[in-house]
C-alpha cells in the first residue's frame, strides 16, 4: 500500500480505523506494516490498535478531530461526561485538560500525541442523559447533557453528599442548569447521596438566584 492509496482510502476523515483499509483483495501484512512505518516516520499518530490520526504536518486540507470526537472513537459505545462537559459548559471554572468519558465497559486510560482520555464504568442501568452534539460540518459525538454530567459526577463520587465536597467542586453558573430536569435524573439514578446533593446544589441555586435579585434591586434603589 503507497500513501496515496491510504488517502484515497480515507477521504477527508482525520481519523480512521484499519478496517477501512482491509476491504477486498489486499495484503493485510503488507497494509500493517505500512502503517507501523508511517507512525515511526511521523507520518501517522496511532492512538489506539486500529485506530490512527494524521499528525499535524500531513493533516492539511483536514480538519482537526475534535477531543470529543477522538474520545468517541477510542472506546465505542462511550459518551463524554463528568467534569469535562461541565466545564465546556462553564458549570466549573477549573480548565479540564483530560476528556472524561463513561462507559458500561471496563476503565480506561489512553495517553495520546492528541490527548489523555479517561473512561470511568458506569453500571448499564446509568447509561442515559446523552445527546448528539454537532461539533462541526462534518463532526459530531456522544456527550452528557450538563444535568447528567453532574449526575454522573456526583454518581461517581462516594463523598456526594458531603457539603464540603460540593464546596471544593465549586459549580457555578447554576442558572444554567435545568433544575427540574436535575432533580428527576436524580430520583431516577435512585442513589440516596446523588439525591441529597442534588438538593443541597437546588437549595445554592435558589440562594444564588435571591442574591442577584437582592443585588440587582440595592442598584436600582441606589439610583433613584
Amino acid at each position: 500500500m503507497k500513501w496515496n492509496d491510504l488517502l484515497s482510502a480515507v477521504g477527508a476523515e482525520p481519523l480512521f480505523e484499519t478496517g477501512l483499509l482491509l476491504v477486498g483483495d489486499v495484503d493485510r501484512a503488507d497494509v500493517m506494516r505500512q502503517l507501523s512505518r508511517w507512525v515511526v516516520s511521523g507520518k501517522l499518530v496511532q492512538l489506539r490498535r486500529g485506530l490512527y490520526a494524521f499528525s499535524g504536518s500531513q493533516a492539511r486540507g483536514l480538519r482537526t478531530p475534535d477531543p470529543y470526537e477522538i474520545a468517541n472513537r477510542l472506546v465505542p459505545g462511550s459518551y463524554v461526561s463528568l467534569s469535562s462537559v461541565l466545564a465546556r459548559a462553564g458549570l466549573i471554572p477549573e480548565y479540564v485538560p483530560v476528556v472524561t468519558s463513561v462507559t458500561t465497559g471496563r476503565p480506561a486510560r489512553y495517553v495520546t500525541p492528541l490527548g489523555t482520555f479517561v473512561y470511568r464504568h458506569v453500571k448499564p442501568a446509568m447509561f442515559w442523559g446523552f445527546e448528539t452534539l454537532q461539533l462541526g460540518p462534518d463532526a459530531r459525538a456522544f456527550a452528557a447533557t450538563p444535568e447528567k454530567a453532574l449526575l454522573d459526577l456526583l454518581y461517581l463520587e462516594h463523598d456526594a453528599a458531603d457539603p464540603a465536597y460540593l464546596q471544593e467542586l465549586r459549580v457555578q453558573n447554576l442558572d444554567r442548569l435545568r433544575l427540574d430536569l436535575l432533580q428527576t435524573m436524580a430520583v431516577r439514578c435512585g442513589v440516596k447521596r446523588v439525591i441529597l446533593a442534588v438538593s443541597q446544589i437546588v437549595q445554592m441555586a435558589r440562594d444564588e438566584r435571591e442574591s442577584y435579585v437582592k443585588w440587582t434591586s440595592a442598584g436600582e434603589d441606589a439610583r433613584e
